[in-house]
């Protein structure tokens, strides 16, 4: 039918756009090292931490251990946990011996109209500013993220050879239980197509973003955009904070070789809420662009396997569209150290992550959005 094959040609430009014309972000392009500067800047991390008992010390530890030439030290910013948080990162920077590197932060109340993150690393910084005035770099990392001892080194190297406002890594997933294996190669996939790393490595585009997880901001940048005030109430806090350094100059960002997430996501339904959480606050809470993302997803994704099952040679373009889909998914999954053949599962893939989408919408407009450590951070304007 004239349809079929229409819908087919669509699928496959659609994927020829993405491979030509899309930053090449389907390449994985690992950072090469930088010079070291002739004098280390001091630089102060800053960690968030909301109930992360079970992860606290194997993530303090790696920060605690850093190889750094410079003055660096560590802010936790304890927020609110119930769970021994800030007992347990005590104790663990005790045994390692590196009291000296660490300061416990007690965070304030919440006040109204702030994202919970962004208040904890505002008391952070804040404190940071206090006891090291002179720091020139900020690390922001997250509770939950491991480190090799020279991460911080090679991350300033690189922010100094570069003369980058913000250099960031997004860090390697935990990928070990079947749906971490199926799902996370995935999100980075999704990720990197959205934001082409390409495209926001360059100072000439206007893409912009970064992985919270791990990235180092310019401490003078950062003032200059008003502070971390500045994407006070945002949900997606790093790629909003990376909008707001790249006008002020150039910024990175890579895939990490060895930082690491120690987030574990044994079942799908964990990693569900992880996407519901946010997916329509990415698509600005927009009814007509959460439908406009149903039918490019449905054309990019599962046109092409549809098509090639019901109607085979008849819709030829539909076929060398999955073949395009899995040739460009192969970077990603040797990444993650994964079999090939998940590439013929990422239609499928794709289907759950635009249901997550959808349930996004859903909980948004039902007033439990933005579910982040038990906060409903996203509720719509009555």
């Amino acid at each position: 039918m004239a349809w079929t094959f229409g819908v087919a040609s669509i699928a496959l430009l659609i994927w020829v756009y993405l491979g030509v014309l899309r930053g090449g972000f389907w390449q994985v392009r690992l950072p090469l090292a930088a010079a070291a500067p002739s004098v280390w800047p001091s630089v102060v991390a800053v960690v968030p931490a909301r109930d992360e008992a079970d992860v606290i010390a194997q993530s303090l530890g790696t920060l605690l251990t850093q190889d750094y030439p410079g003055t660096f030290h560590v802010m936790l910013v304890d927020d609110h946990s119930s769970d021994g948080t800030g007992a347990t990162a005590a104790a663990a920077a005790a045994k390692l011996g590196r009291t000296d590197r660490l300061t416990i932060v007690a965070a304030r109340d919440l006040p109204p109209g702030w994202a919970g993150k962004v208040w904890a690393q505002s008391e952070g910084l804040a404190s940071a500013k206090a006891q090291f005035p002179q720091a020139e770099y900020f690390f922001l990392t997250d509770a939950d993220i491991g480190h090799a001892t020279t991460t911080v080194q090679r991350l300033v190297a690189r922010a100094q050879a570069e003369q980058r406002v913000l250099t960031s890594l997004m860090v390697r997933l935990r990928c070990e239980s079947f749906a971490e294996r199926m799902l996370i190669p995935a999100f980075v996939f999704f990720f990197a197509k959205l934001y082409p790393f390409a495209q926001v490595n360059d100072i000439r585009s206007k893409v912009a973003a970064a992985a919270g997880g791990c990235m180092l901001a310019r401490a003078d940048a950062l003032e200059r955009i008003g502070g971390i005030a500045a994407i006070k109430d945002a949900l997606i806090d790093d790629c909003a904070l990376a909008a707001k350094m790249k006008q002020q100059g150039s910024i990175r960002l890579d895939l990490a070789q060895d930082s690491y997430s120690l987030r574990r996501y044994e079942d799908a339904a964990s990693i569900w809420n992880m996407i519901a959480r946010t997916a329509f606050t990415q698509l600005g809470y927009s009814p007509l662009l959460l439908a406009g993302t149903v039918l490019g997803m449905a054309l990019t994704y599962l046109a092409p396997p549809v098509l090639t099952l019901t109607c085979g040679w008849a819709a030829w373009p539909a076929i060398l569209a999955w073949l395009l889909m899995m040739a460009m998914y192969c970077p990603m999954l040797r990444y993650y150290r994964q079999p090939l053949w998940w590439t013929a599962l990422l239609p499928l893939t794709a289907l759950f992550y635009l249901a997550a989408t959808l349930a996004s919408a859903w909980r948004y407009w039902r007033g439990r959005g933005g579910q982040w450590k038990g906060r409903a951070q996203a509720t719509p304007k009555r």
